[in-house]
Parts: structure tokens; sequence; C-alpha cells
């Protein structure tokens, strides 16, 4: 098997229901997709192994892709070909109704529904239904219930429905599938679902109506009022940011109201490497940014669910011995052991492909500032915090103090740590921080006084220790003169002003040696994982906001713009790019990324002098002038 059998990562697009994502190729080959949640093992993974993954491919015969793109405002895909006799539009969907406001308030069938049309002519279509459920690793049964298909594996169950009658039931080397040919005539569209959990046949009509519901549904939260009856302040992105908010919506768990880093596994950071790791989990360092782009785009009850849903498990956590993990499954799992699929070839031979993750359990002094932040920032913006996390975020602050003198292992999940990591250092003192802003509010009580004497000590120890004069910026930890990107997050937390001439040296050092044409990345060292990497878009988003909130808006804008014009052909991102060749690399699609975006055209829009549908922005003025 060679390499070109795969797909670029960028090629996809991806429809979910907020409990699982499909990623969808372009020439109508479903090649990934975990039931009956995300973090469970997957039912297609031809992603990760292009012969024994599995797939659930609709193509025409002799066919060619023409493209994909997304009905307006929904997560709802039309894949577009052409055939022999004619064109067929696919389109892709996972059926969800009710209110998808914050979690709790939707059902969703854990369904793929994949409604086949022609136009021009007659059609004819293959189609391959081929699961391999729990990765492949155990063997997947393929049973006919009269013309529909039911596929096992130990107790998992999996149909496909609307099949033509006679399809053929075969083998190949790896297990059984479907195979058959479908005939699509203009006017007279065919139903085809495959399902989790058992095997239920629905009509065309039926399927009409559950598209024509999912719309609504995706729609009316895009359009809530007032989450986006005005997107002045994101002109003229504003179709981007609807984008980005639907993908960071698809990653959104329902019933938890959890965020998914990605919808992926072990898609690689560099293509036949090693740096392959597991993306279906929460981190609780994505909080705060999450939560500021969410109640700017007007979805409260979607920031609420996720800040509460972190600082939930968090506190569960703590009350066992006041530890954090840094990230958790997306029901709350603690056990987030890394393994190796051996079945798996990898992503264009990129292994190992992992599941589960081995920094869950690595110390990470960031996640105290990032969890305090989050809920200082829901505080500010109009939020409330639930009793038992009012109780539980003191000890987190009390945690800072203790911990703060330890190395660590940072955001990065360096592999060849720990070491005094300077970006951990600011997020310790901005967990302390915004305790005592906490407590100035009168929403939590606890030792101001140990909590003003370590933060002024983190303080000193930063100026001290972390700077480095040749550099003329700051360095990625005490022990080593290297530059990171992360540190260019100072003033987004104001633990300087922007003005600062070491905070400007960072930015200045950003831009001359990590930045690469318009992509940034996150740093250039040893970090104990062999090979290579791509540049980071989350790295290249801090650097606009940073420059944004320093005036130089030019430089922010050629930033920008250039990552706008390397989103995939749906508007979607993937954690990395390679710099060389423009390919997505890692993860996809990314959830951080989509949030740094909208957050980016933020802070642009402040710096321009637009009126934000919040308060302030982290960093900004406002923010710096509150109590």
């Amino acid at each position: 098997m060679n390499r070109e059998r795969y797909h670029p990562i960028e090629a996809y697009g991806a429809i979910g229901d907020l409990r699982t994502v499909a990623l969808v190729g372009p020439e109508g080959s479903i090649d990934w997709c975990c039931l009956p949640s995300l973090e469970c093992p997957s039912a297609f993974a031809a992603l990760l192994d292009h012969q024994r993954g599995g797939r659930f491919r609709i193509a025409p015969v002799s066919g060619r892709p023409l493209g994909q793109r997304y009905l307006e405002d929904t997560n709802v895909l039309e894949t577009v070909m052409e055939g022999e006799g004619g064109r067929l539009t696919v389109t892709d969907f996972m059926p969800i109704e009710g209110s998808i406001d914050g979690c709790g308030g939707s059902t969703s069938e854990q369904a793929i529904y994949r409604l086949l049309e022609g136009e021009g002519g007659t059609v004819e279509v293959d189609v391959e239904w081929s699961p391999r459920l729990d990765y492949g690793r155990t063997p997947t049964r393929i049973l006919r219930s009269g013309d529909n298909f039911v596929a096992r594996s130990r107790k998992d169950i999996l149909s496909a429905t609307g099949l033509p009658p006679g399809a053929d039931l075969t083998e190949d080397r790896v297990g059984p599938l479907v195979r058959t040919r479908i005939t699509v005539e203009p006017g007279a569209p065919r139903l085809l679902v495959t399902r989790w959990g058992g095997l239920e046949e629905v009509s065309l009509d039926a399927g009409k109506t559950r598209l024509r519901r999912t719309v609504e549904c995706w729609r009316a939260w895009v359009h809530k009022e007032p989450a986006t009856a005005e997107r002045g302040w994101a002109d003229p992105w504003s179709d981007v940011v609807i984008r980005s908010e639907l993908a960071l919506k698809l990653l959104t768990h329902a019933d938890t109201g959890a965020i998914a880093a990605a919808a992926t596994t072990s898609l690689p950071e560099e293509i036949g490497g090693v740096r392959n790791w597991d993306y279906r989990l929460t981190w609780i360092r994505d909080a705060a940014l999450v939560a500021q782009a969410l109640f700017a785009l007007g979805h409260r009850p979607d920031a609420e669910a996720f800040i509460h849903w972190v600082e939930r498990v968090a506190a569960t956590e703590g009350e066992k011995d006041w530890g954090l993990q840094i990230a958790y499954g997306l029901h709350g799992q603690e056990n987030l052991t890394e393994k190796d699929l051996v079945n798996l070839e990898g992503y264009k031979r990129s292994a190992p492909v992992r599941i589960g993750n081995g920094a869950g359990t690595q110390l990470q002094l960031d996640v105290y500032g990032e969890l305090l932040a989050a809920a200082e920032e829901l505080v500010r913006l109009g939020g409330e915090l639930e009793p038992p996390i009012l109780e539980f975020l003191p000890h987190v602050a009390d945690l800072a103090c203790e911990a703060w003198h330890q190395p660590d292992y940072g955001i990065w999940e360096l592999r060849n740590g720990p070491f005094h990591l300077v970006h951990s250092k600011v997020m310790v003192w901005v967990a302390l921080d915004r305790a005592l802003k906490l407590v100035e509010a009168g929403v939590i009580e606890g030792d101001c006084d140990s909590w003003r004497k370590s933060r002024s000590e983190v303080h000193e120890a930063v100026l001290r220790e972390g700077f480095d004069s040749e550099l003329g910026a700051f360095k990625q930890s005490f022990e080593r003169s290297v530059l990171d990107a992360s540190n260019v997050r100072m003033p987004l937390f104001e633990f300087l002003p922007v003005e600062d001439p070491r905070v400007q040296g960072t930015i200045d050092a950003t831009l001359e040696h990590l930045t690469q044409g318009d992509l940034v990345h996150r740093y250039v060292a040893d970090d104990g994982v062999a090979g290579f990497e791509g540049a980071f878009g989350i790295c290249t988003f801090w650097l606009v906001d940073a420059l944004a909130l320093s005036g130089r808006l030019d430089e922010a804008h050629t930033l920008f713009e250039g990552m706008l014009e390397r989103r995939n052909h749906l508007g979607l991102y993937s954690e990395e790019i390679d710099t060389r060749t423009g390919m997505f690399l890692g993860n996809f699609p990314q959830a951080y990324t989509h949030v740094s975006l909208i957050n980016s055209t933020l802070y642009l829009a402040d710096a321009e002098g637009k009126e934000l549908p919040i308060p302030s922005l982290l960093g900004s003025s406002g923010a710096s002038a509150r109590s």
C-alpha cells in the first residue's frame, strides 16, 4: 500500500450530531467515525488504514469529485461528483432535533443519513459498506437481514438500510463487506442510512423530514437572538466566523457540554513520523478562550455549560487529593491510559496509532491559571458559578501557591521535561491574580495574603529568570534559552502591559525566528519526541492577538489573512500546517484553532474601534481596568 491512496487531511468535510463526528472525503467516502460517542472505538477508520480501517463509500462509476459545500449555516454537507451519465449530489448529515443551546436539550439517532440525488441524467453509483468495529481489533461479522445488513462485534451493532435487493455480501482479506451498485435517476433520490445500536428502516419522506429538522436546528442555534442578530464587528469575515462557530459546536458533546480538542486521533504532525496523539478529549486549558469566543457570539448557555463541566470534573478530582488532571474524557473519564493500536498502519503509514493520551497525568502548572481565568471570565461576562465550584476554586489557588516552584511539562506537554517553563509560571500568576479578583468581586473567599505574596514572587521570578537579554525576549524556560510562541500570551492575560519593551521584544523575536511566511511555529527545540512538525494555527492567531493589542494592525492583518487563505475548501482547520507545502497536519478539525480565529477577529475588531458584543477582551484596556 502506498501513501497516495490517502486523501490529504484538508480534503475532508465533517458532519456530526453533537455526540460524534464523521469525516467525509471528496469522493463520497466516510473514512472516519466513532460510535456511539466521539471517544468510543471507530466503526469506520480508513483514514488511519486504507485497507483495514473500513469505510462507507458512495461514488459514481468512473466518476470524479467536483466539490463539497455545507448547506448555509449548518453542518449538513453536500458532496458533488460527476459520473458518466450525470451529476451526483450526496447530502450527508446526522439527524439532530430540539434545542442545541448549551447541553441537554437535543436528541439524536446515532445514525448517518446519505441522500443521493441525480442531475442531468442517470448516474450509476458504486457503494461499499465495510465497517470495522472496535478499531478493527476484533472481528466484525456482517449478517443479511432481508434487504438490509447488520454488522456485529461483541455487543456492538451497526446496520445499513436503503441498499437495493441483491446487494453482495462478500469478503476481502480483512473481513466481510457489502458492495452494490445503485442507479440514481434525476428526480428519484435514494436514501441510505447506517445506524448504531439496531436496525430501523427509514422512508425517503421520513429522511427528508429529518434533514429539514436538522437544518432548522443548526440554523436556529447560529441565529439565536441576540446571539448573532448583529455581527457587524466580524465584518468582513462574518462567514468565516460562522463556520468556525459551527465547527466548534460540532465538537461539543450535547449531553455534557464538554468540547473535544479535535475529532480524530493520530493524524500525524509529520507524515511518516511518530508525533501522533489522541485529541478526542477535553483540555481544561481551553476553557478561558472558549468562554470568551462563545460569549462574544452570544452563546452564553454553551460557554457556561463548558466552563461548568470543566470546573465540575476538576472539582470531582480535587475532592480526592486536591490534584488536577489537565485533560478528561468527554464524560469526565479520568483514565486516559495511552495505548498503541498495532493493527492499523496509520495515516500515510504514520505509526503508531494511539488511543488515550499519556500527557493527561502530567504536571502542567498552567492548568491552574486556565481554570481560574475561565471562572473569572465567566463572572466578568455576567455568568454565575455553581456553589460546589465556588468552594473548590480557593483550593485551586492554594495549589498554585504550593506548586509554582516545581518544574512541569507545560502547555506543549513536553516529553523530555520537566522544566521551569516561563508560560507555566505566568499562568500560575494568572491563577492567583484571578483568584484575588474573584475575592474582590465578592464571589469567593480565601487566603488572600498568601495568594498576593506568591503572585508577587512568581512575577519577580519570571522577570528575573525568564527574560533573556541576548534573545531580547522571554525564553521557553529558566533552563533553556529558546523562544516559545506561548509567551506572546503575556499581555493577553495582563501579566505585563503590551507596550512593555520585553513584551514587544518577545513579539518581534517570535516574528523573526519562529515565523515562516505567515505561519508561526510553537518553538524550535528538542521536546523529547523524534521528528519535526508544522506551524501551529493557534500560535499564529495568538501572535495576531498580541499585534492587534499592540496597535500593529498591518502586521496583524497580514498574519490573519494568511491564515484565512489556508482554510480548507469548507473553512476548516487542522492543528498544524506544513510551511513548505501548505498541507494540513495533526488532528482535524481542531477546536482550538477555530476558537482562536474567532478571538483574533475580536481583537482586530477591538483595535479598529468597532463595538464589541462583550464588555472587553482579555488583555484589552477595558479588561485591565476592571476591579
